[in-house]
């Protein structure tokens, strides 16, 4: 299945550069939002009602290796938004504008994971929500020319993406939907955000606002 998604993705990412013109610097569309329903179509393929196991879930060996891992996300996930900017302003922005995403993630996710759990932190929601808000602002991470355009989009990405794996995961194994390792929740709908947010700032972008950049 990974070699049939490869081809798949270089073929859909093709089309939509080449042809449709659609612009993605950090890929938030093309691998994050169609790696993970690509691979909830495959759970659903694939599922087996005799495949169940009552001790599924996290420990603390499991959740402090995956907060390492997240932590190390968390810092490097600048660099993977920004890699293939055309010029070092573009880089200097999506830097930037990522890093004022992830931190307004973080603070939401925080926030609204006390809320649902009734005052206790869900270890899931601080390993993955927060770094919503950099899939989220990926597809224009190089674009966005003022704060609050950043902020707003991680801020959202962190609400919706911790409400999610709250609440929509458990409904999704109603309807056969494995989705072990929550990527609907950090990868498709920050990714759906992502392209939405594109569209908008496509629509109000002008030459004044980048200071007459080519």
């Amino acid at each position: 299945m990974t070699i049939i998604e490869v081809v798949v993705q270089s073929f859909n990412e093709y089309i939509c550069i080449h042809y449709l013109k659609s612009y993605d610097i950090g890929e938030s569309i093309y691998v994050h939002a169609f790696g993970a329903y690509f691979g909830l179509g495959v759970a659903k393929a694939l599922h087996n009602q005799k495949i169940k196991n009552d001790k599924e879930g996290s420990s603390y060996n499991s959740d402090l290796f995956a907060m390492i891992g997240t932590l190390f996300l968390w810092l490097y996930w600048p660099s993977f938004n920004s890699a293939t900017a055309v010029n070092d302003e573009a880089k200097t922005r999506a830097i930037v504008n990522t890093y004022l995403s992830l931190a307004a993630s973080c603070i939401t996710t925080f926030m609204i994971s006390v809320i649902v759990g009734r005052g206790k932190l869900n270890m899931v929601h601080v390993q993955n929500a927060t770094l919503a808000g950099g899939v989220a602002v990926g597809a224009v991470a190089d674009v966005i020319t003022r704060p609050v355009g950043s902020v707003i989009i991680g801020s959202l990405a962190g609400i919706v993406s911790t409400i999610s794996f709250q609440y929509l995961t458990p409904l999704l194994k109603k309807i056969n939907i494995h989705d072990t390792c929550g990527v609907h929740n950090l990868h498709g709908i920050p990714g759906l955000i992502s392209g939405v947010s594109s569209g908008i700032v496509a629509a109000v972008a002008n030459r004044d606002i980048f200071g007459g950049n080519k």
